[in-house]
């Protein structure tokens, strides 16, 4: 049995139909499964990744997880994963813990700490780090549908956006291929587009007019001071700042792994195109 968890992550969806079409037994996860869809025949169950209560319950009788990082309780999920039998367990990283000083950064140090308690305990870890995800352009979807420009501290930063359906093709090969398991593998999109680029193609696709706010990075601070807390934008902020008109080395891991090249932003926008258009 798989435990897929973070049900309701495009990731996590897109395992599942992958899953399920390979006629593997499936479990999915969420902190709130009545929220779920999910097809007939597969079971959703409670397991709150900040609430370690949950973990048993959800673990038994399983010999995989697929796992968003959180690291609040990661050492008692290990824990728990090892005695119901776990075997191997994928996680969900990030590239960001690659960097140099990756430890004093609130985000790269959240996933570092979900690697090392998972990597010390008796289990086969597969860590998938991933760049920039291509869905983090849904944060414009809003102002795009309200005719207001999109405020960028730095439009000329680079991203190496990934389609969640690559990175969840990723995770189905490393949890039913043996040879794939227990690498660490750095993920990244076919291209390094500014966030002038992705916007630029946001435009042509989906038919709209989309103007850029270049607004300052305390500006932007306060923008999104009700969803990102202060440490968190800080580090977005000075990823931002190290990558205004660098672009960022890419990888071929996706292609290695799946047998086909990575899709490109252009792709995840067409696949997502009703996001924006309303």
């Amino acid at each position: 049995m798989i435990l897929v968890t973070g049900g309701r992550g495009a990731v996590a969806n897109a395992l599942l139909t992958l899953l399920l079409q390979a006629g593997r037994p499936v479990r999915v996860a969420s902190s709130d499964p009545g929220r779920l869809r999910v097809p007939d025949g597969v079971t959703a169950v409670t397991c709150n990744l900040r609430d370690p209560g949950t973990f048993p319950a959800a673990l038994a009788g399983v010999s995989e997880v697929f796992l968003y990082a959180e690291a609040s309780h990661v050492a008692e999920f290990a824990d728990a994963a090892v005695t119901a039998g776990v075997e191997h367990v994928v996680l969900l990283s990030s590239a960001a813990v690659l960097a140099p000083g990756a430890a004093g950064d609130p985000l790269a140090k959240a996933h570092l700490d979900v690697e090392t308690a998972l990597l010390a305990a008796p289990l086969t870890t597969t860590i998938l780090r991933p760049g920039s995800f291509a869905g983090n352009a849904g944060a414009w979807a809003w102002p795009i549908k309200a005719g207001r420009p999109v405020s960028l501290p730095y439009p000329g930063s680079h991203t190496d956006p990934i389609h969640e359906r690559d990175l969840a093709e990723v995770a189905f090969t490393v949890l039913t291929v043996p040879s794939h398991q227990g690498r660490r593998l750095h993920l990244t999109g076919p291209q390094s587009l500014t966030f002038s680029e992705q916007i630029g193609l946001l435009a042509e696709i989906t038919g709209r007019a989309i103007a850029v706010g270049h607004v300052t990075p305390e500006e932007w601070k306060q923008e999104t001071a009700g969803y990102i807390p202060g440490p968190y934008a800080d580090a977005l902020l000075d990823y931002w700042r190290a990558n205004d008109g660098r672009p960022v080395p890419l990888t071929g891991t996706v292609e290695q792994v799946t047998g086909h090249a990575p899709r490109t932003f252009a792709t995840w926008v067409r696949d997502h195109v009703a996001d924006f258009t309303g």
